[in-house]
């Protein structure tokens, strides 16, 4: 007879939910003031950098109102200059030069109105992203409601999904899924958790989970949907050789070797794996079961065991780790 070592790992419950994605960071790109357009800086499709010029307006009066107010604070400059050449020879009094001073504060201040309002004339990327399509021509008439564009950073994409209310205390920032993009190929991406909803829909019974995706290579878009999968541990199980299951009219059971004896125990089975079965029953960690010749066994007959199996250092290992893993959590 053969026997192996029966081993304990956590059962894999496999999830499966739909998620959406969208851009890290994601604008509709509006104009601040009114008027005609003077030219389109931009191309749909084309990446910019933050502060890039993507609309200019017709600016002949905003850049007139600067024009005046630089005139107005060299005046202003030069006046308070005269009053304070004479300022020691009583010629001026202290009221003229505080009027002069307050004068010159304000046509910087106009200066600077007049200023920032020939800056919102030209429209610009408000991060560095991907631009989007765009309805708007020179000559055009717009106004403040006029959508321009989209602009989307698309370097990192977040994906939106929304499991059951069962498996809320089992997800937590940090675990990793695979999403898989029904756009194909069949490639999944590998994404990590970073942030999960402290609420629960009420009419869904679902919480939102946001993952990242890295997408340097550009080969995403937002607003794909994808299939999410991970894999949530549970409950400890015993494991045993596929080889080591029999059926009898009362269903599945295994021989285990105790005290040098063959000894029947019925189990359940819960979850296969490669040619190794997951069981529920009264079976402990490091007991033997049978491998190999179990055609030959009989309740209570003595066993010689030609030989023990025993897992590899690594499979020890991962069952080692998979023990001493939360009672419950998301499968690594």
């Amino acid at each position: 007879m053969i026997a192996e070592e029966v081993t304990i790992e956590r059962e894999a419950e496999r999830i499966e939910v739909l998620g959406t994605a969208r851009a890290r960071a994601n604008a509709t790109i509006y104009p601040e003031t009114a008027g005609q357009v003077e030219a389109v800086a931009f191309s749909a499709g084309e990446w910019v950098e933050g502060g890039a010029p993507l609309v200019r307006l017709e600016a002949d009066q905003e850049r007139l109102e600067v024009r005046l107010s630089e005139v107005a604070v060299r005046e202003a400059e030069q006046l308070l200059a005269r009053y304070r050449r004479i300022e020691n020879t009583g010629a001026v009094s202290d009221s003229q030069i505080d009027e002069a001073e307050t004068a010159l504060d304000a046509a910087r201040i106009e200066l600077e109105q007049a200023r920032i309002a020939l800056a919102r004339r030209t429209v610009r990327a408000p991060f560095s992203g991907y631009l989007g399509l765009t309805d708007i021509d020179a000559g055009a008439r717009i106004t403040p409601s006029t959508a321009l564009t989209e602009l989307d950073d698309r370097s990192v994409l977040y994906v939106d999904f929304d499991p059951s209310e069962q498996v809320f205390s089992r997800i937590t920032v940090g675990d990793s899924v695979q999403a898989t993009p029904f756009a194909g190929p069949e490639q999944p991406y590998s994404a990590r958790i970073i942030n999960v909803d402290s609420r629960i829909d009420p009419t869904s019974r679902t919480f939102t989970v946001r993952a990242e995706i890295d997408n340097q290579a550009d080969a995403l878009r937002p607003g794909m949907s994808f299939r999410v999968g991970f894999e949530l541990l549970s409950n400890a199980r015993p494991v045993v050789p596929e080889a080591a299951i029999s059926w009898g009219s009362d269903g599945a059971y295994v021989w285990l070797v105790r005290e040098g004896r063959a000894q029947r125990e019925a189990v359940t089975l819960v979850q296969r794996r490669q040619g190794r079965v997951l069981v529920s029953g009264n079976i402990s960690a490091g007991e033997l079961v049978v491998a190999e010749g179990v055609q030959r066994m009989r309740e209570g007959a003595a066993v010689e065991l030609l030989d023990i199996r025993r897992q590899a250092d690594s499979e020890a290992r991962t069952t080692a780790g998979a023990v001493m893993a939360p009672e419950n959590g998301l499968a690594q």
